[in-house]
């Protein structure tokens, strides 16, 4: 079986900076084990990175959303350290993405990159905006593939809006583990 682990935005301001919350930071250790098991197994593993820039403030999600977070190069921009302390993401496809959806795995998925995979689960922040945005990408482009959540390894804005967001993914045929 051919596996891909697709790991959104497990970045320091979605964890415990400008957007942190503490679902988000009780995660992190499921993540990391997550992370291990699909290393162990030989499998495959991705990253998106939510990246703005120094006008997030004047941009469309900015006046919806006026928190500045995820500024390119700042530490609230870098992917978590206890992901980074067991995988080098120099040896993984890091997507850095200017919003939900990641506009260049979408071209992957449309250029058949990941059509290999049999299986592709996702995980990460938030579940409710990031994760939703991009399975739902996945399911798009890849509509046969099983296409999994982890809900132990999701948090979304809030614990409500992470159970909706979990639902509806399983209404447009998610697999989702609780």
């Amino acid at each position: 079986m051919n596996r891909l682990l697709v790991v959104v935005d497990m970045q320091n301001d979605f964890i415990n900076g400008a957007l942190g919350t503490k679902e988000a930071e009780l995660i992190v250790g499921n993540v990391v084990n997550k992370i291990k098991e699909y290393q162990r197994n030989g499998d495959s593993i991705i990253f998106t990175q939510d990246t703005h820039f120094d006008n997030y403030l004047e941009t469309n999600e900015g006046k919806k959303l006026p928190v500045k977070h995820c500024i390119k190069n700042t530490d609230g921009w870098e992917i978590s350290k206890e992901i980074q302390k067991i995988c080098n993401l120099k040896d993984h496809k890091v997507y850095e993405k200017v919003t939900f959806g990641s506009s260049e795995l979408a071209k992957d998925l449309a250029d058949g990159v990941y059509n290999e995979y049999s299986e592709i689960e996702l995980i990460g922040i938030c579940t409710d905006i990031c994760v939703i945005s991009n399975t739902l990408l996945m399911k798009t482009f890849l509509p046969e593939k099983l296409i999994t959540v982890d809900a132990a390894c999701c948090a979304g804005i809030t614990p409500q809006s992470h159970k909706q967001a979990l639902e509806v993914m399983k209404m447009c045929h998610i697999d989702v583990m609780e």
